[in-house]
């Protein structure tokens, strides 16, 4: 890796923590260079501004995410509890994306589009092989899937707090057991 690939990775790590803690309009380029170890300036050098960065943080999480957890249309309830796992050993995913929501409105991240519009494709034929969850069109099976997966993310206004006997493991197994019944 060449010095300025090192660079990159530090300020794009530095950028990740600086933006999922205070979202666009809080977080400051003089921090995130600071705790980059790099020069402010290298930050416009390589992204320009501070909106450009950010999607270059949430690119490269997003990608990292759908890389990470494979869309299984013919088991959506263990997609649903990969999706859980990535969530609690990821959460600053959850608030970047919440960060996103919140200051961008309804618009997609960059790449978000074709991922979605193949994991409803896939989802449909699924759907028209099994019968599974054929009660709901293809959008609201995955948005309602998404949103079990996502019940206990701090981003959920609805997040009830486990209670002391509930392990993650126990909020995982319930989140399945959710998805199987909704199909």
């Amino acid at each position: 890796m060449s010095r300025a690939d090192a660079t990159k990775a530090r300020i794009l790590q530095a950028a990740t923590d600086e933006f999922a803690t205070y979202g666009i309009a809080g977080a400051r380029v003089d921090r995130i260079a600071k705790a980059a170890a790099a020069n402010k300036n290298l930050i416009y050098v390589y992204f320009c501004n501070k909106e450009q960065l950010f999607d270059a943080v949430l690119d490269a999480n997003v990608t990292h995410g759908l890389d990470s957890v494979p869309f299984t249309p013919d088991d959506l309830p263990e997609y649903a509890g990969q999706i859980f796992d990535y969530c609690q050993q990821h959460p600053e995913v959850i608030r970047l994306a919440t960060w996103h929501r919140m200051e961008r409105g309804d618009q997609d991240p960059a790449g978000m589009s074709p991922a979605r519009e193949a994991k409803l494709a896939a989802l449909a034929a699924a759907q028209k092989n099994s019968g599974a969850g054929s009660d709901f069109s293809p959008t609201a099976l995955l948005t309602f899937v998404l949103s079990l997966a996502l019940t206990w993310t701090p981003s959920n206004v609805a997040n009830m707090p486990a209670s002391p006997t509930e392990s993650a493991a126990d909020r995982r197994r319930a989140i399945v057991d959710a998805v199987r019944h909704l199909l």
